[in-house]
């Protein structure tokens, strides 16, 4: 599945067009990151346990929505947007959206 921001992909013609595809996860982050992290806060540095759990969510937020593309008979999904947002009492659970347009090209 080839996945790209832009309107168009170089090289290829839209033979059709689907319509829009998503995908969504959320993900929460434990105590143990939590506690990594304000630790970093205090001492600075990056917070690696909260970039991973941020990968992980992307991965699987775009690993859903190109299966869904997939399904629908699509090759390429363009238009593709990712976004994040902090859910919860206490901002601990994390939420990544994307979507984007299934099209076939050639």
């Amino acid at each position: 599945m080839l996945l790209t921001t832009t309107p168009t992909i170089e090289g290829h013609k839209i033979e059709q067009y689907y319509g829009i595809v998503s995908g969504e996860t959320i993900i929460g982050a434990n105590f143990l990151k939590d506690f990594a992290a304000s630790i970093h806060d205090i001492f600075g540095g990056r917070a690696g346990s909260y970039e991973d759990t941020l990968l992980e969510a992307k991965e699987t937020a775009i690993r859903e929505m190109s299966e869904r593309a997939r399904q629908m008979g699509a090759n390429a999904i363009i238009g593709v947007d990712i976004d994040y947002e902090a859910l919860g009492s206490s901002n601990s659970m994390l939420m990544v959206s994307c979507s984007g347009t299934a099209v076939r090209i050639v």
